[in-house]
């Protein structure tokens, strides 16, 4: 009996991945736990396992291809099995199918949904993905879509650093590498390519260092990283007449809204929509907040305090000031306020695709180190893209921080359906009143608490926040004994 693999479904509101890579083909022999492919979501990327043992029948999706879940992307049997017949297709050139019946059984294998069917309803895409440029298949760190963007916008591959798993270039990268560049004409673009495909050639021609002449990966490497470089942007040489500029064509590249982007888009419109957002802005004086971290980047390696940053501290003082404002820990409801008996703080981290917040449960709960390191696991795995879906949901309130950008103020997007969410900014000097007449100059860290008004009110949020400057100031008190075993 044949089998059709589906897309796994990883999370509740994930509604499609990309496939990145099939690391089998067709005709292949698997076992149930043999990795078929990779694909990314819009939160995380992973890969999928067979679910069986066979030989694969027909793979029905290409890489690079957005697939919703739970629909078929393989089919995997016995050797010579019909498979068209298990999927009811007219022909091997037709790939879609009107309709296709039902499914008979549904079985999970670990994180994989795997269905056993007689026939099932999907369709198949001939879509085929178009190469970079000579030789470049031989890079295993580019994702597909990111080949096909590079292509596009001619930007060479060895320049950009990846943030996918393992370092791997995805689309966005290529987004983000290309967005911070200098804007190019068309014909400025179709140069660079030839120089890049001219280069490529031009390192990698003649006999290699490997048997009988091939090409090594360590030579490749070294064209890669040494011998290919971005070029100068183009430079007006010349100032244009007024009926230059009028004749200059509007030029423009639309990029499809999808994947994290999409989620951070949809998601982010319905708070504006629903919040009646307030933002109250205030300071803290920070001379203690500097003084215990200098202190803690001389502490013994074994005690974890030396990695112990100021976002950390900050995150520790707001899971324990919330404790005594619990009208903060809330999550609004459609007719009611939910009030969280513990603190799941939720940590905005900026990745190569977009936004993430994921979630520190029961913070208020954790040391100090704890905290700590909890922060840093949280931050990689959305980096490398590997956080797990239900550790991007159930946070009741964010902390965002910007101070390394030195902003000053700014006005944060409530995390719904949580009611309240706290911008970190930067740490600045500040006249401080300490004596009529007399002021001292004193580092301040800003603050900027927004709230959803529906739900708190702006005197009680004012209250949270001066409470919440207050341990800030007094901030080498109120974890002392927490690190005392430390």
């Amino acid at each position: 009996m044949a089998h059709v693999l589906i897309m796994p479904r990883q999370g509740n509101t994930v509604e499609s991945c990309i496939i990145c890579e099939w690391k089998v083909k067709e005709g292949d022999s698997v076992k149930e736990d043999t990795p078929v492919c990779s694909v990314e979501t819009d939160k995380a990327a992973f890969e999928i396992p067979a679910g069986a043992a066979g030989t694969i029948l027909k793979i029905l999706h290409e890489c690079g291809d957005d697939v919703p879940v739970l629909e078929p992307i393989m089919v995997l049997g016995n050797p010579g099995e019909d498979w068209q017949t298990l999927l009811g297709e007219n022909s091997t050139t037709n790939h879609t199918n009107s309709d296709l019946g039902s499914v008979h059984e549904q079985k999970k294998t670990g994180n994989q949904e795997l269905v056993e069917v007689s026939e099932v309803r999907g369709e198949i895409s001939t879509r085929k993905d178009f190469d970079l440029a000579p030789r470049e298949d031989i890079s295993s760190g580019v994702s597909p879509r990111a080949r096909k963007l590079a292509e596009k916008e001619a930007v060479p591959l060895d320049a950009v650093p990846g943030s996918g798993p393992d370092g791997r270039i995805i689309e966005q990268d290529i987004a983000s590498y290309a967005d911070k560049r200098p804007p190019m004409t068309n014909a400025a673009k179709d140069e660079l390519r030839k120089h890049i495909k001219a280069r490529y050639h031009a390192n990698l021609e003649g006999s290699g260092a490997g048997l009988g002449g091939m090409i090594t990966a360590a030579e490749l490497e070294n064209v890669f990283t040494h011998h290919i470089t971005a070029p100068e942007a183009p430079k007006i040489i010349h100032l244009r007449s007024a009926e230059e500029i009028h004749s200059i064509k509007d030029e423009f590249t639309d990029t499809p809204i999808r994947g994290i982007r999409k989620l951070i888009a949809d998601k982010m419109t319905k708070s504006a929509s629903i919040c009646a957002t307030f933002t109250l802005n205030s300071s803290a004086p920070a001379v203690k907040l500097n003084e215990l971290r200098s202190g803690f980047k001389a502490a013994c390696p074994d005690s974890g305090l030396n990695k112990i940053t100021i976002n950390d501290l900050i995150l520790f003082a707001v899971s324990r000031v919330l404790l005594q404002y619990p009208y903060m820990n809330v999550h609004r409801t459609e007719d009611s306020i939910r009030s969280w008996k513990n603190v799941h703080l939720g940590i905005a981290v900026t990745t190569g695709r977009g936004l993430m917040v994921p979630v520190m449960r029961n913070a208020d709960s954790l040391s100090l180190v704890q905290i700590s390191e909890k922060a840093r696991e949280l931050a990689t795995a959305c980096r490398k893209g590997s956080i797990s879906p239900d550790d991007l949901q159930g946070s009741t309130f964010t902390v965002s921080n910007l101070g390394n950008a030195g902003i000053e103020s700014f006005t944060t997007v409530i995390n719904i359906p949580e009611a309240a969410i706290l911008g970190v900014c930067g740490i600045a000097p500040k006249p401080v009143a300490t004596s009529p007449g007399q002021y001292s100059i004193l580092p301040h860290i800003g603050l900027s608490l927004t709230i959803d008004h529906a739900v708190i009110d702006g005197a009680p949020a004012a209250d949270f926040l001066k409470a919440l400057c207050e341990a800030i100031r007094e901030i080498d008190m109120r974890i002392i004994s927490e690190c005392i075993a430390l």
